[in-house]
């Protein structure tokens, strides 16, 4: 049966992918992000995708953004906490404070903000519960060089996941992470050009179509009720994560 789920950084990318996903199964769809033209393109006119200007590090514009989705729709059966930054390829003595709160404060906060609206709509509701997927990264296992702001925030949203798995057992809300690996969005086509890597070389890796993440996500928020994917990692096969370093 078709439910209702909010996707962060819903313009471009892996929210883009994954929010068509679900708008092609009959789920209601809403789109969260900073560009409004960008979300339009996502929606493409569907007549499920509810457009959600929103910066997820802004408190009000949240809470505006996820009662917009209730007064819609009245429920959120799941949310994909996808909204993120990143800065790499710096040591931590070239890297400016504000450089670090820009990643820190999508990264962390945005997604603490996001969650934190899910969880109460779906502890209200009724029948109670619901999903948050928490977008990680191998990133939140293995660091790559120079990558301290992005490395530690996507720890946290480890933590945060942990977490919100074990608070939401009495309301039957479900937490799980997907941890990527390259997955060709604007963001991964560097890859295929040639990042640093922890000999301190410049090499090529190997992506996979964004498309299977969408289906990983897809398949998380579909599971029956008593069932959970706690962690997943999906990543270019041959990508230098396994042996990293």
């Amino acid at each position: 049966m078709a439910g209702t789920i909010v996707i962060t950084g819903g313009g471009s990318g892996l929210g883009r992918v994954t929010a068509r996903r679900f708008l092609a199964e009959g789920w209601r769809v809403g789109l969260i992000g900073r560009r409004e033209a960008a979300l339009a393109e996502t929606a493409e006119g569907h007549a499920n995708a509810l457009i959600l200007p929103c910066d997820v590090t802004d408190e009000a514009a949240v809470e505006a953004a996820f009662a917009r989705v209730i007064d819609r729709w009245g429920r959120i059966d799941a949310l994909f906490n996808n909204a993120g930054a990143a800065l790499f390829s710096q040591l931590i003595d070239e890297i400016a404070v504000a450089d670090w709160k820009r990643v820190t404060d999508v990264n962390i906060t945005g997604m603490f903000l996001c969650a934190r609206a899910a969880f109460r709509q779906m502890r209200a509701q009724s029948p109670q519960g619901g999903r948050i997927i928490n977008n990680g990264s191998i990133s939140a296992h293995v660091p790559r060089p120079g990558s301290v702001p992005y490395t530690v925030s996507k720890h946290a949203v480890t933590g945060l996941t942990k977490t919100l798995s074990l608070d939401g057992r009495p309301f039957n809300i479900a937490c799980g992470q997907i941890d990527i690996g390259n997955a060709l969005t604007e963001m991964a086509a560097a890859m295929t050009k040639g990042v640093p890597q922890a000999d301190g070389s410049i090499k090529p890796e190997p992506v996979m179509d964004a498309q299977q993440i969408a289906e990983t996500v897809w398949f998380m928020a579909t599971l029956p009720e008593g069932a959970n994917v706690q962690f997943v990692t999906v990543m270019a096969t041959n990508m230098p994560f396994i042996g990293r370093g």
